[in-house]
């Protein structure tokens, strides 16, 4: 039997039993160490305001369509941040060039479950790094994200840079793009964030709650604004107010996952004046410009390889390491108390 976490309904989590699947040609049977709980994308599920749950992604036309939902509840074995340990490998495979082996340790994505029934060339190259503890392997995903963002925020040595947002993936926005050579400006409303963002690099930490924002950053700029915001938190208000604080033909990166109409955004105002570039950034691929050069499996295996080099720390963003049978437990505290947790880790 593997158990599968799984939300059955908004704010309803429940860690089922299912029968093991038999292994199929190609694939590879990994036993879960960790998965890590992404606390943006992963709790519009567990809150019920996921846009697939009321619209369906036309994957061909590349658009939403309304009249039924994607996906509904349970939603089952939601997680894009995995490591653990391969535990049987199809014969067809085994021993390919590339093809992990039964003990190797491996990262990769196939959701909150015991185990995972992985196709090899997913996994392919996805042996944990010499010298990197098991629980490294759970930031490949959201390492590549930050780093994403960064890429397609095109930032030169010393220019200025905000990064609106500092959980877990805007604090490893801000390190990276200080290892790019900005000097940083950390915004979030939760000054345990903002101590946090100092650590990693941040040259200035504002108050969202307390500092008018855009004023500080033109004040730091000498008048100028930002070079470039990233916008990673998810909300309205805070890309409005990277909107307004970056300079004339400045660019902001919208990395977040906004959900629902857009309540304190108003594109009349600094956005229309300033000619600001408004640019997305999303995991799905990189910026286009780097696409001859860049893939999202490159992204994910050098930001590991900047951990392995000690460039980059996540081990100590792990707040919370908590066992799967307490998964509910995990997201109430994500969605109840953000301000006491970072990086929350189930332990299978």
């Amino acid at each position: 039997m593997e158990r599968v976490v799984q939300f059955t309904g908004p704010r309803q989590v429940e860690v089922a039993e299912l029968p093991s699947t038999p292994l199929p040609p190609g694939h590879l049977r990994v036993r879960t160490r960790y998965s890590g709980i992404s606390a943006g994308t992963e709790l519009t599920a567990y809150r019920g305001t996921n846009p697939y749950l009321t619209r369906t992604w036309d994957a061909g036309a590349r658009i939403f369509r309304d009249g039924a939902a994607g996906i509904e509840y349970p939603v089952v074995g939601w997680g894009y941040s995995e490591v653990g340990e391969v535990t049987e490998v199809s014969p067809d495979v085994a021993g390919t060039p590339g093809t992990p082996a039964v003990g190797d340790l491996v990262w990769g994505i196939w959701g909150h479950r015991s185990e995972g029934v992985v196709p090899a060339e997913k996994l392919n190259g996805h042996t944990l790094p010499a010298g990197l503890e098991p629980l490294a392997g759970a930031f490949a995903r959201v390492g590549a994200i930050a780093y994403n963002a960064v890429l397609a925020s095109d930032i030169h040595v010393g220019e200025d840079v905000a990064v609106f947002g500092q959980g877990v993936i805007g604090l490893l926005t801000t390190r990276l793009a200080q290892l790019n050579g900005a000097r940083v400006t950390a915004v979030d409303a939760l000054d345990g964030r903002l101590e946090w963002a100092a650590r990693y690099g941040a040259a200035l930490t504002l108050n969202a709650r307390t500092d008018d924002v855009a004023e500080r950053v033109r004040e730091a700029t000498g008048g100028l604004g930002a070079d470039v915001a990233i916008e990673i938190s998810g909300a309205y208000p805070a890309l409005h107010e990277a909107l307004r604080a970056v300079t004339v033909g400045g660019r902001v990166v919208a990395s977040g996952f906004y959900q629902g109409d857009g309540a304190g955004l108003r594109l009349g105002d600094e956005f229309h004046h300033n000619r600001v570039q408004l640019v997305c950034s999303q995991i799905g691929g990189v910026p286009q410009q780097l696409a001859g050069r860049w893939t999202v499996e490159r992204l994910q295996q050098t930001f590991l390889r900047l951990v392995a080099e000690g460039r980059v720390d996540v081990e100590s963003l792990v707040s919370h390491v908590v066992p799967v049978a307490d998964a509910a437990e995990a997201y109430v505290l994500l969605d109840e108390r953000p301000q006491d947790a970072l990086q929350t880790v189930l332990e299978f």
